[in-house]
């Protein structure tokens, strides 16, 4: 008799589109149904301008932190962020789309290095710092276009002093982009970027032929620096120590692994060995990352030199948007409206590439983890509570550019060093001394620029810490409330364990659950006769043990194999490896029901000991409660009572 399904709505239908329980033939069902694979992915010059809305979105404001953070240095101070960026950050993210092809990024490689809880708990740090970076780019890119917006000459009248609105409708905008689908969200990328990218070119030779016609101005400019630091030496050592400050520059590249998957690759790329996607994905990291160096120096130099220090200031024309100055100034207001609308335009849909490393980062760990609801792996409830998310982060933070810099540079420098230190682990178990040296190298820059950054803004530890805490506290809740839920993904039975259930078949299946000790013969004739006299069972009735192991308790959902054995020449044993004892039993007692359509029993001891201490340990641990867990799994994943196998305790 099979259980009664009802059909989902179609609002249920359509928000956990993609989830293979949503009716399909053919998919595994419940809890433990895996998401549908991905479409076929794009060629990666598009998913190059998916990511590169974040990326060249910071040509928006960068010039300006620049100019705010080195003043007349700011030049060569970008110099060496274009330094480290190439040198550093590019060769890190190749490796890192090497080792991690399927767009975990560099937390995947991490995550291998520890086991049990404290690597669940480093993982979810490192999530803590990636939901800072993306969430936080949403809301300051959000808020910077909604800047542009409201100090266009044009509408400073009309729109002045609604900027949190204005904010908020934009978030909300790139949510509904979302909902509507991927796709659609790419295809808007590669529109804004060529459009964008097209304008930036416009003003940054407009802005040379400037500097380059009227001579006095770099004479100028290279005297004041002379004056002001005194000779090259000191130039160059104060741009290393205000290099930090110019870190969000260096955004992109988490973004640009964690959408890996939608690289379109090759015909021959297979799930383990997609070299296309990887070798694809290196020329995206490539071509973004020098694409944005070019338009880093060069505006980076004509907004040094063109534009007047007081108006980087808050409150100056230029805060905030320099290169929108520019072109006011240079262009016209027709030109310069044209670009502002450009500006806002992939300011707003920057959050898109965040978007996109969020739905492509958080599913991959949290519900795998236990730590999240099934529904976590479907794109549009992720979108809306993302949402609800950055619309909180706006209200707290006044929709100020600002007091946002400190966190979104935290988050992109924790993850860059975390990418760099797996690179140089994964460089050593190599063997490969050479990439071991040079990775090192870059870990203790991007380590010290961290520091840095920390030390200078500790804002962004917190917030981030926030972000860690939020992230722990609902995984944790959401762990705890899935601890009764079924949670293994298949059984499967050696040829021994098979006969041994197709035996038993034909009279009563009685399993009784056993924790392994000696495994001598007096262990199992102890147990057969104590389970006998606690349970009044004639001496006829035959058993088969069941011994499980626990592997990785903070592992949620796991694979069974079942292997079958005969102690001593008379005790058939089923041995089985799993994260938790209550679910391994519920798994394969469902298991042996569907594969002979008959009703298993199962006989417990009781645990000894404090009631609320064994179900500690089951959490933790995956043992201690083991009966009435059990039976509770059972009753939650069978609902039809006379289905369900029957659990006895004496």
């Amino acid at each position: 008799m099979a259980t009664t399904e009802h059909p989902p709505s179609r609002l249920r239908g359509w928000m956990l589109q993609g989830l293979s329980d949503m009716g399909k033939r053919g998919g595994l069902t419940g809890p433990h149904a895996e998401p549908e694979p991905p479409h076929q992915g794009q060629r990666w010059w598009r998913v190059m301008c998916l990511t590169g809305v974040d990326y060249f979105s910071t040509l928006g404001y960068q010039p300006g932190i620049a100019a705010l953070a080195a003043g007349l240095l700011s030049p060569l101070a970008t110099i060496v962020l274009i330094v480290v960026t190439l040198a550093g950050a590019l060769p890190v993210y190749r490796r890192v789309a090497q080792e991690s092809p399927h767009g975990q990024g560099s937390i995947a490689m991490l995550e291998r290095l520890l086991s049990f809880w404290k690597g669940k708990l480093f993982v979810l740090t490192l999530l803590g710092f990636a939901a800072t970076d993306f969430l936080i780019t949403i809301t300051l890119s959000a808020a910077d276009a909604s800047t542009h917006l409201v100090e266009n000459p044009h509408l400073t009248s009309t729109l002045g002093g609604h900027q949190m609105l204005i904010t908020l409708i934009l978030v909300a905008l790139l949510g509904a982009v979302f909902l509507k689908g991927f796709l659609e969200a790419m295809g808007v990328a590669v529109a804004l970027v060529g459009i964008y990218l097209a304008l930036n070119v416009v003003v940054v030779i407009t802005g040379l032929w400037h500097v380059l016609t009227a001579e006095h101005v770099v004479t100028d400019w290279a005297d004041a620096l002379t004056v002001q630091h005194g000779n090259v030496f000191v130039m160059i050592g104060v741009a290393l120590i205000v290099f930090p400050k110019l870190a969000l520059g260096l955004s992109g590249f988490e973004t640009g692994v964690a959408v890996m998957p939608h690289v379109q690759g090759e015909d021959g790329d297979t799930e383990e060995r997609p070299a296309g996607r990887i070798r694809d994905t290196k020329k995206l990291l490539t071509t973004a990352a020098v694409i944005m160096s070019c338009f880093l120096i060069t505006t980076s130099f004509i907004t040094t030199l063109l534009i007047p220090a007081a108006e980087f200031k808050p409150g100056g024309q230029a805060n905030g948007r320099a290169l929108a100055f520019l072109a006011h100034e240079y262009l016209g207001n027709a030109f310069g409206t044209v670009y502002d609308v450009s500006t806002i335009a992939i300011l707003w849909f920057a959050g898109a590439s965040a978007m996109a490393g969020l739905l492509n980062l958080m599913p991959r760990y949290l519900p795998r983890y236990g730590m999240a609801p099934h529904w976590a792996r479907a794109v549009r409830p992720m979108v809306i509570v993302f949402i609800l998310i950055a619309f909180l982060v706006t209200w707290l933070f006044d929709a100020n550019v600002d007091k946002q810099g400190g966190a979104y540079a935290t988050g992109v420098l924790v993850l860059i060093s975390s990418a760099a230190i797996a690179v140089t682990i994964a460089a050593r178990k190599a063997g490969q001394r050479g990439w071991t040296i040079g990775f090192g190298v870059i870990s203790a820059v991007f380590l010290y620029t961290t520091v840095a950054n920390v030390i200078e803004r500790p804002d962004g530890v917190k917030i981030g810490a926030c972000f860690i805490a939020g992230i722990m506290l609902v995984s944790l809740l959401s762990r705890l409330a899935r601890s009764f839920e079924l949670r293994v993904t298949s059984v499967a039975m050696d040829p021994m364990a098979e006969r041994f259930v197709r035996d038993m078949a034909s009279r009563k299946i009685r399993f009784i659950a056993n924790e392994p000790d000696n495994r001598d013969r007096a262990e199992y004739r102890d147990k057969i006769e104590q389970i006998r006299t606690d349970n009044d069972m004639p001496e006829q009735e035959d058993f088969v043990f069941v011994e499980v192991t626990v592997g990785d308790p903070s592992e949620f959902e796991t694979c069974l194999t079942v292997r079958g054995e005969v102690l001593h020449n008379r005790y058939r044993v089923l041995t089985v490896e799993s994260s938790s004892i209550p679910n391994g039993l519920a798994a394969l007692l469902l298991h042996v029901r569907d594969l002979t359509g008959r009703t298993p029993h199962i006989f417990f001891e009781w645990t000894e000991g404090n009631p609320f201490a064994n179900f500690l340990r089951f959490f933790l641990f995956g043992q201690g409660e083991v009966a009435p867990v059990t039976r509770e799994v059972l009753r939650e994943a069978e609902p039809d009572r006379a289905r369900r196998p029957r659990v006895h305790t004496g």
